[in-house]
């Protein structure tokens, strides 16, 4: 049966071991997680309603049920088109707070689906596999997420000599069911409620680390598997009013460590294979349809921050100067930026050789790649117009019940805005630019995709500059 609503919330009650504050909890009774699986039960909840569904998903050809469209493989610039109306439903739901709402981990999964016939020749037996786990996947409408990175034990050591010394993710020990895992990933994002978790490297291996080259799915619950979460940064429900998005929206990190994990051999998608691993990171099906949800998401979170910009703008009478106009200009640029690039990279995509339609990558990279510059700056524009209005605030909006309420309603009163809705727009502003959910999500956009320098650098590398000599042609070759 699909997971819904209620059954999400339940196939979280299955006995994994999660950590946070030095105790084991349980993800579906802690005060940490509550905002958090209020939200997800919502956007599940959407399946159940008939004006809704088609927006976010699509019949099963299996079960006939609805499913994410995350799933969807599209064939056509319509499928693609259904695809982005899913992730802006979701993402405008959250205002694209939530990052990963499982539907980036389930396009990378339809994607590899998609091409799994191009893997074949590093293992046979891995079109079969990920086809019956995408199927799985797609009609459990399970949560997914994806971890690939390693712990920072020591970065300078490159020898990977001691691959135990540095926590390195590796298969060690094979038997006729499946294999067993011992070492660390992170940053699990959502890994604490998702039903599974799929775990292979980001970087490219040698020959020699091939123990380290593995694809798999590792159920959340499995035996070994502990997850260590950081610090909570969700508040409490009754603060809700003062901390609107750290109340609803704290996906939770964590490090993940494997201790004897065991996982079946179905489950194994590819081991000991440095080519087969790298030829999955570079799957462009996999990206494209990836990097397009999170390109819709950039969308969705930029307008947010505009948004916000604007009203704080008008509710201190500041929108008429020119330098104020000129940096929430800058914000609305940033915004149809993204869009434009988003919209080319649908308008320019193409059937590849499995007839799968993806996006124009070399769109969505660079759309991707500004994302990582243009949310920092979005923050900081947001910063210098709400200056020391951030500051300035009473300790809650319940304030304006007490017996000062009638100086507060004074004194804190806004050019367009009474003094208890201006505190709750600036609350909303400082949830996202000053409190600690808010500077971890300037960190995740930075850093989401990987070292920002080098996938710039990698842009270069790639790009096909040969036409660029040949405009200069004319001038040099006379």
């Amino acid at each position: 049966m699909s997971l819904r609503k209620n059954q999400f919330i339940q196939s979280l009650q299955d006995g994994r071991s999660v950590w946070l504050n030095g105790a084991k909890i349980d993800v579906t009774r802690d005060e940490n997680f509550i905002g958090t699986l209020t939200t997800i039960s919502e956007l599940f909840s959407m399946f159940d309603d008939p004006q809704k569904r088609n927006s976010i998903g699509y019949p099963s050809p299996k079960t006939n049920e609805f499913v994410h469209s995350a799933f969807l493989v599209p064939r056509s610039y319509d499928d693609l088109l259904k695809r982005r109306v899913a992730f802006e439903t979701w993402s405008q739901s959250t205002d694209g707070v939530m990052s990963r709402l499982s539907d980036y981990a389930r396009s990378r999964l339809t994607g590899w689906y998609s091409s799994r016939e191009e893997y074949k020749k590093f293992d046979k037996h891995f079109p079969h596999k990920v086809k019956a786990y995408y199927e799985e996947a797609r009609d459990k409408n399970l949560f997914l997420s994806i971890v690939q990175r390693d712990p920072q034990i020591n970065r300078a050591n490159q020898s990977f000599k001691d691959i135990n010394d540095l926590g390195l993710l590796r298969i060690t020990k094979k038997t006729s069911d499946g294999v067993f895992l011992s070492g660390a990933k992170m940053i699990g994002t959502a890994a604490p409620y998702s039903n599974d978790l799929i775990v292979y490297p980001l970087v490219k291996l040698k020959e020699e680390q091939k123990s380290l080259a593995h694809m798999l799915v590792v159920a959340a619950n499995s035996p070994g598997l502990h997850m260590v979460c950081r610090e909570s940064f969700a508040v409490n429900q009754t603060k809700r009013v003062d901390s609107p998005l750290s109340s609803r929206y704290d996906e939770m990190d964590a490090l993940l460590i494997f201790d004897n994990v065991f996982v079946p051999w179905e489950r194994v998608l590819l081991y000991d294979n440095t080519d087969a691993l790298w030829q999955i990171r570079l799957s462009s099906a996999s990206n494209s349809l990836a990097y397009h949800q999170a390109i819709v998401r950039l969308v969705t979170k930029l307008e947010f921050v505009t948004a916000i910009a604007c009203e704080i703008a008008e509710a201190i009478g500041a929108d008429a100067y020119l330098h104020v106009q000129e940096k929430i200009g800058e914000l609305i640029m940033q915004v149809e930026t993204i869009r434009a690039l988003l919209i080319a990279s649908e308008r320019e995509g193409s059937l590849d050789q499995y007839q799968t339609f993806i996006p124009n990558f070399t769109y969505i990279e660079t759309a991707r790649n500004l994302g990582s510059k243009y949310y920092p700056r979005a923050l900081e524009i947001l910063q210098l117009i709400g200056a020391g209005g951030f500051i300035q605030l009473p300790s809650s909006v319940q304030d304006f019940q007490s017996p000062l309420s009638d100086l507060l309603k004074k004194y804190f009163n806004g050019a367009n805005l009474d003094a208890e809705k201006r505190t709750k727009l600036f609350k909303l502003a400082w949830d996202l630019v000053g409190s600690p959910l808010g500077s971890r999500h300037e960190l995740y956009e930075r850093f989401y995709a990987g070292d920002p320098i080098r996938n710039i650098a990698n842009q270069y590398n790639n790009y096909d500059k040969q036409r660029f000599k040949q405009i200069l042609e004319k001038y040099l070759d006379y």
